[in-house]
């Protein structure tokens, strides 16, 4: 009978085992608009878990789910040597006061969850205060990953047919859009890694979400400033998923749907071509 495995990367394209600091695929888990079940999810990381290294609860979606549901969850994704986080549900909490955030830090650890993510776009409060709570979640086991978003005015970029070398683009008129001051979250992300924050997570729907208007410019200066390790990006489809790898490499760290899994460990581990046809060549059939 044959038998199938992944054909081998080259060893210094390959990312390291886990638990890996870099080249982390952060997958999204169960959330409103499709609820996983035991066997789905137990099912999905048996078959990709060996390439997925984060799961996470989405939207609150976990303040939704019975508890005993959630124990189980990040039981299986700790057995397959996956970390679970909390996604942006602490904004939340906050409202109610520090002591109900307190709480809820026992309530995610009890529950089994690794790391706590602040969605620091979403909380009006002082960046003291944003500092101290980060401080608080390490304090009591966790990780904690800030979030922030990055927004931009899309009129400064031309139409895809307007950018013919030398031909005349048309203004657009601006729009009535948040603006991001880029330099002012890359200095509220690096106050927050220097209080402890393991990692940054970049909301970059704005900044990469179609891959012909992809600001390079703004990620060029996000990564050059926090650094490739410190930084995770929300990817919006595998278009850019594969824009991400191939600019800098297998070791940039991403946040996926859980249905890109394999189309992008096929992308980390080899420079393939169109619909990574090339992981199907002779190596990947044995005998």
């Amino acid at each position: 009978m044959a038998t199938y495995r992944w054909k081998s990367f080259v060893e210094d394209q390959d990312r390291p085992e886990k638990p890996r600091r870099f080249g982390v695929t952060e997958i999204r888990g169960p959330n409103h608009t499709s609820l996983f079940s035991q066997n789905l999810l137990q099912d999905m990381l048996e078959s990709v878990g060996q390439f997925v290294d984060g799961l996470k609860f989405t939207g609150g979606s976990e303040s939704l789910m019975p508890k005993s549901f959630i124990k189980e969850a990040t039981k299986l994704a700790h057995k397959h040597d996956i970390y679970v986080s909390t996604g942006d549900w602490a904004e939340y909490l906050l409202q109610k006061g520090s002591s109900s955030f307190k709480e809820y830090i026992q309530e995610c650890k009890q529950l089994g969850f690794d790391t706590v993510e602040l969605n620091m776009s979403l909380l009006d409060l002082p960046e003291e205060t944003l500092l101290r709570y980060i401080r608080l979640i390490k304090s009591e086991g966790l990780k904690v990953k800030p979030q922030f978003a990055v927004k931009f005015n899309k009129a400064e970029i031309p139409p895809i047919r307007a950018r013919a070398y030398g031909a005349y683009v048309v203004p657009s008129p601006p729009t009535s859009e948040r603006v991001e001051d880029v330099d002012f979250l890359i200095r509220r992300a690096e106050r927050c890694l220097e209080a402890g924050a393991d990692m940054i997570t970049i909301d970059a729907e704005d900044v990469c979400k179609y891959v012909d208007s992809v600001r390079s410019d703004i990620i060029a200066k996000v990564i050059g400033r926090l650094g490739l390790q410190n930084t995770m990006f929300e990817t919006s489809n595998a278009k850019t998923s594969e824009w991400f790898i191939k600019q800098y490499g297998p070791n940039v760290n991403l946040f996926i749907d859980h249905s890109q899994v394999l189309d992008l460990e096929c992308i980390r581990g080899r420079n393939l071509g169109k619909n990574n046809k090339s992981v199907l060549d002779s190596s990947f059939f044995l005998g």
